[in-house]
């Protein structure tokens, strides 16, 4: 499976959206000296149903493993008696999941690896009781544990603001329930999930707005918090990788690789040394654009960015305005279209 498949795989589950007014007014008043552009994936250049990458949000509970498992080339083994029961009743609320082949047509998938994908010995915790009682709790609410659970581990270590590679998450799950995925299958799951409880689209414009500010000779880049398939939703829906688009790679942090969410400064720091070593470009000189007040704006502002407020979708602008510790945080701009973001560069 190549990264191309997954690209494919994107487009099949994906359905246009459209962002919902937030009622907010723009303004658009030019920020001069700026050289570099730095962009929020999830709410800014993505409308997402779940306003934030899917992990942020509440879990579903209509997701069923079994087909994902399906999906991925799995044979469920000796768990489908187990779990047979358990799945009838949510398969027959998706019925995509209950044929989860009919999806695939014409299309590449995860090859199962004999002896691979699911051990034939049961250990102590993979009793069928054991299993069975995993398996009466939703998918999602197993995933949001298990990745509770590593953030617990990584603050104690003395990491504030952690971020978990999901892939190594599903490899936990899945394994406390006897399968032993491979690499590529355990990519597949994690993107079949996301895309079923997190679809996205881009937001209006986006393609012409890179475009246009790559043609004023502006260095890009992306700051996000983020998973191994964000880069490859980008590219499945502009039909180009990030680097091409002029979102360098120097130039840009993603949470999962860095181990670091936001709202921690160390994600930011990362690309602005970046900036400044490949370009000599200075904080004062970057914009920042971003939805969330607390994940974007702080941060960035602690650092010496300008920034600019997106709220151009309801669903995902994040004004947290209880927040004690955003007393006196506000943008220096806010844009309700990406297209504005032209106005902006003085």
């Amino acid at each position: 499976m190549t990264d191309q498949t997954l690209i494919a795989r994107i487009r099949d589950l994906s359905t246009p959206l459209e962002p919902k007014p937030t009622g907010m007014a723009p303004w658009l008043e030019p920020l001069p000296g700026i050289k570099a552009v730095l962009f929020d994936v999830y709410g800014t250049l993505l409308i997402s149903a779940s306003g934030d990458i899917g992990l942020s949000g509440n879990p579903p509970g209509s997701i069923d493993l079994q087909a994902l498992l399906a999906h991925a080339g799995i044979n469920p083994g000796i768990n489908a008696g187990i779990n047979a029961g358990i799945n009838q009743e949510r398969a027959q609320a998706d019925p995509q999941m209950r044929h989860p082949q009919a999806r695939l047509s014409g299309q590449d998938h995860p090859t199962s690896e004999p002896g691979r994908h699911h051990r034939n010995e049961q250990t102590p915790q993979q009793s069928p009781i054991g299993i069975q009682q995993q398996l009466r709790t939703p998918i999602g609410e197993r995933l949001s544990a298990a990745i509770r659970t590593d953030h617990a581990r990584a603050r104690a270590s003395g990491r504030l603001y952690p971020e978990v590679d999901i892939r190594a998450i599903w490899s936990t799950l899945l394994d406390a329930q006897g399968y032993q995925p491979t690499a590529q299958q355990l990519e597949w799951i994690a993107l079949e999930y996301e895309c079923r409880v997190n679809p996205v689209w881009p937001m209006p414009g986006l393609a012409d707005v890179l475009d246009a500010l790559r043609q004023r000779d502006l260095v890009l880049g992306i700051v996000s918090n983020a998973q191994f398939y964000t880069p490859l939703i980008l590219e499945a829906f502009l039909r180009q990788p990030p680097a091409a688009l002029g979102l360098e790679s120097s130039c840009s942090a993603w949470s999962y690789q860095r181990r670091e969410a936001k709202p921690s400064t160390a994600i930011f720091q990362f690309a602005l040394d970046g900036l400044a070593r490949a370009h000599g470009i200075r904080p004062g000189q970057v914009l920042y654009i971003g939805n969330d007040r607390r994940n974007d704006i702080w941060p960035a502002q602690r650092l010496g960015l300008k920034t600019a407020l997106f709220a151009g979708d309801a669903r995902s602008l994040r004004l947290r305005e209880d927040d004690p510790e955003l007393i006196g945080v506000n943008a220096d701009r806010v844009i309700t279209e990406l297209a504005q973001v032209k106005q902006l560069i003085g």
